[in-house]
């Protein structure tokens, strides 16, 4: 899955820097479900007082998971949403992200949710293919 680039867009990188905010507005366009998704958990973060803020449920389709994985395997588009929301995130699998401070990146919850144990433990057969 490829995000949608608009012609205007395409001009501005081949021209030089594009605007962050340009290229955000594409990836929620490009990919709805992880932009939303991560909005959500952003949003959560900031109305608690919890460590963090995750995702445990499976993704709807194909399509979702298409979406968030994109979404969270390119280091510039994870970027742009980690700066766009302030946030910084964490990946376990198909569909269990989370959402940290950024200052808390590598604190003890961040640690321990990106740890090879919190990897293990958050394996089940059914997300072998996801």
């Amino acid at each position: 899955m490829s995000l949608d680039v608009s012609p205007q867009l395409l001009a501005e990188a081949e021209n030089g820097e594009v605007r962050e905010q340009d290229f955000v507005e594409t990836i929620r366009t490009s990919l709805p479900y992880a932009y939303d998704l991560i909005a959500r958990l952003a949003a959560e973060l900031r109305s608690d007082a919890a460590e963090f803020a995750d995702n445990q449920t499976p993704s709807a389709s194909e399509q979702e998971r298409g979406q968030l994985l994109r979404a969270l395997s390119s280091d510039a588009i994870r970027a742009s949403l980690e700066r766009h929301f302030d946030i910084a995130l964490a990946f376990q699998n198909c569909h269990r992200v989370a959402a940290f401070r950024p200052e808390d990146r590598a604190g003890e919850a961040h640690t321990r949710f990106t740890s090879v144990r919190a990897q293990i433990l958050n394996q089940s057969p059914e997300f072998r293919d996801c």
